[in-house]
């Protein structure tokens, strides 16, 4: 006769051998780890829960190889094509026929907001009962100047506004919750931001909404043509011939009505898209480093945005690394710039970013950030064009990232999709914007 304690025994093991069983096939579903010289590899390893981990000691020394001019063919042919994605999670079209539409932001009601900037124009998408497929679909406002960030003030369930990042200025629309259209005209509530040469502007407003955030790309690759001297020359120098820079490469900072302009954080080539952490309340933005070192440099990056810190460009990358371009042009910077939380395979183009604060993915997804990689044009095998996954640990950034949603290049020369903007629906599933054939997907989460 088998005894009780044995019964339970068995029943122990086996639940102990499930469980272990079970973690074994998520670590097996996460893929490998690709660090050293692979972490810096292209489109041909790209896989759903594939990671790369790239560091400092990986890069190599600026002209290892030719800078290449390499931008992709456009398949136009994209339906019938779908995302590779994680196992437990699907992914289907939401909404099609757009006109390149860029950034993505969720209303507490639940709404899409999408810009499409070349048109001058935001959309309004509200989702259907299941949330699968964009319901109705209305122009909020148009008129605009390449309107890219969208956000809405004060945070909570009950916005009053809707702000808007122009190329050249930051308007806002009064708001009520649910509105499809914009109530009246915009308030200019940013009169005249740095115009040309990268033109995305992302806008951001502190947890406790007494700060706005925008970003501003620098006006050129690396400040080419300037050599500043030393000392009070630089200051000189620089106020003649480095003026089209002025407030760029840089985080601004003002009070939501516009007032108390200041820069927050400096060095940042073009931080595209930013975020807030929902935890830790830490601003984060996603970086498009420079051109014309090689293939694999110099590595984009996502990073917190710290006040009153400098990220590097144009003299220095990844900490005290020297552009050759400016050799020995600020010695006196050496030393005193931020290295970046996670590097990104060079020349990948994270645009838009988004932490994930819903409940439909597993646990273990919460806190995490999901970033959309647009993709290279000037690398000799290209790299990006995916969606990928960057594990946080306590708000810090682990080191590594993960592909999440791939399958977007057909072959060496040509794909189906160039990825822009980020947001998490309602729902808690994730919506990602293309801009090569104007179209938002979603990726939800079925279970293992």
């Amino acid at each position: 006769m088998i005894s009780v304690r044995t019964i339970s025994a068995v029943l122990l093991a086996a639940s102990l051998g499930a469980v272990l069983a079970w973690q074994v096939a998520v670590s097996q579903e996460r893929g490998p780890l690709l660090t050293g010289k692979a972490a810096l590899g292209d489109w041909r390893d790209d896989k759903p829960g594939l990671r790369r981990r790239v560091t400092l000691t990986d890069l190599p020394p600026p002209y290892a190889t030719n800078s290449a001019r390499n931008p992709p063919a456009i398949d136009a042919n994209w339906r019938g094509r779908s995302p590779m994605v994680p196992a437990g999670f699907q992914a289907s079209l939401f909404a099609s026929g757009l006109e390149r539409p860029r950034l993505l932001r969720t209303a507490p009601n639940g709404d899409i907001f999408v810009a499409e900037s070349i048109a001058g124009r935001i959309r309004v998408l509200r989702p259907s009962a299941d949330g699968t497929k964009a319901e109705t679909i209305e122009i909020f406002a148009s008129g605009l100047n390449r309107p890219f960030g969208i956000n809405f003030y004060p945070p909570g369930p009950n916005p009053e506004w809707v702000y808007v990042a122009n190329t050249d200025s930051v308007v806002r629309f009064p708001y009520r919750s649910g509105d499809l259209k914009g109530r009246g005209p915009a308030g200019v509530i940013v009169p005249a931001l740095p115009t040309g040469g990268h033109w995305t502007r992302d806008v951001v407003f502190s947890r406790d909404g007494r700060m706005m955030f925008v970003s501003v790309g620098s006006a050129s690759n690396v400040a080419e043509g300037l050599r500043p001297s030393v000392g009070a020359v630089i200051d000189a120098v620089i106020g003649m011939l480095w003026g089209s820079e002025t407030d760029r490469a840089a985080v601004l900072a003002f009070d939501p009505d516009g007032n108390n302009k200041r820069v927050y954080a400096t060095g940042l080539r073009n931080c595209v898209g930013m975020d807030v952490h929902p935890v830790s309340a830490q601003l984060w933005c996603s970086v498009n480093e420079r051109d014309g070192l090689g293939d694999d440099l110099v590595p984009d990056y996502l990073t917190r945005v710290k006040e009153g810190a400098f990220y590097g460009w144009p003299w220095f990358y990844l900490g005290s690394l020297e552009d050759p371009r400016h050799k020995n042009a600020r010695a006196d910077l050496k030393g005193k710039v931020t290295v970046p939380d996670l590097l990104i395979a060079s020349h990948s183009a994270p645009l838009q970013m988004v932490f994930y604060d819903g409940t439909q993915f597993p646990a273990e997804y919460r806190g995490d950030a999901f970033v959309a990689l647009q993709g290279s044009w000037n690398r000799n095998l290209r790299t990006g064009y995916k969606i990928i996954r960057v594990p946080l640990k306590n708000g810090i950034a682990t080191g590594e990232y993960e592909d999440f949603a791939t399958g977007f290049v057909l072959n060496d020369s040509t794909i189906w999709a160039r990825l822009v903007g980020i947001t998490v629906a309602r729902d808690g599933a994730l919506l990602f914007t293309e801009d090569a054939n104007g179209t938002i997907w979603r990726i939800s989460y079925r279970g293992r």
